[in-house]
């Protein structure tokens, strides 16, 4: 596996990612009972925005910088801002933090977090990061393939009733991951049926998920939204022109909260012809 989060570190897609991830373990924390996250696709947990890669590419200059110019946002959005500000210094922006550490920042002491990630270089980053957190476990393994071990979790003997699972591939080969992830989500359901899925996607051509939407919809969930962030016009399927959120069993009304933020995503990220979608496609309600 040759991907690399770092060439795409803070860019529009990890803005609406992270902003659907840290929405959903604030609501989970509303309850007092412990949680825990499961992280199929971790990455190294934190991305230096001066390092080569990013500065390659400098998408973080189109993503999360200029998000951080703007003045007035959605309490939504500015959540995740603080997020991404307390991992740099005042006024500045250094580092990009990843989807484990953001959830490891946002849980509380009762909460778990296994966090898997299979190329051995970014594994030994994560597992450093993490090296005096007790309450996250660092696999280098194969996420997919990590299911079964991990859900339902456990707390030492007790059992941990809740669980959000992210699920965020690298697509090196979009076609063969569909299926993969819809079999990964198969199995959480199947071992968990109340467990909440988040699954990250891109899109170049939206047509070409339709069949991928069908399937999620036909899942054992009880409901499934959609939300979506389209920077530009979904017109050439050799560019990264936006992604979205596949969301199964999200929280009551999760679209509510979701919606005063695609907006402003769409007016402070986005070129011409860009759009955003929110919604559901199995509706349990």
């Amino acid at each position: 596996m040759n991907y690399r989060h770092a060439f795409h570190a803070g860019n529009h897609a990890d803005v609406l990612k992270h902003i659907v991830l840290l929405a959903l373990i604030d609501a989970l924390k509303r309850k007092d009972a412990p949680f825990f996250v499961l992280d199929t696709h971790a990455g190294r947990g934190r991305y230096l925005l001066s390092a080569e890669e990013s500065r390659k590419t400098a998408e973080a200059d189109e993503g999360i910088l200029q998000l951080m110019a703007s003045p007035t946002l959605p309490d939504v959005v500015e959540r995740y801002l603080r997020a991404i500000q307390a991992n740099n210094p005042v006024g500045g922006l250094i580092a990009y933090p990843g989807s484990p550490l953001l959830a490891a920042q946002a849980m509380r002491e009762q909460d778990r977090l296994a966090a898997c990630e299979l190329q051995p270089e970014e594994a030994a980053a994560l597992k450093e990061l993490f090296a005096r957190d007790r309450r996250v476990q660092v696999l280098a393994a194969n996420g997919y393939d990590s299911i079964r071990a991990l859900l339902p979790p456990k707390a030492g003997t007790a059992k941990i009733g809740r669980a959000l699972v992210l699920v965020d591939p690298p697509y090196e080969v979009q076609d063969a991951e569909y299926p993969q992830i819809i079999a990964t989500l198969r199995e959480i359901l199947t071992r968990m049926p109340q467990a909440q899925c988040a699954v990250w996607y891109p899109i170049k051509q939206r047509r070409s998920l339709l069949p991928f939407f069908r399937k999620a919809a036909a899942l054992p969930a009880k409901s499934a939204l959609v939300a979506e962030l389209m920077v530009r016009p979904d017109d050439s399927p050799l560019r990264l022109n936006g992604s979205g959120m596949l969301l199964l069993n999200p929280p009551w009304q999760f679209d509510q909260v979701l919606a005063p933020a695609l907006p402003v995503l769409q007016r402070e990220l986005g070129e011409t012809g860009a759009s955003t979608r929110l919604e559901w496609i199995k509706n349990g309600d």
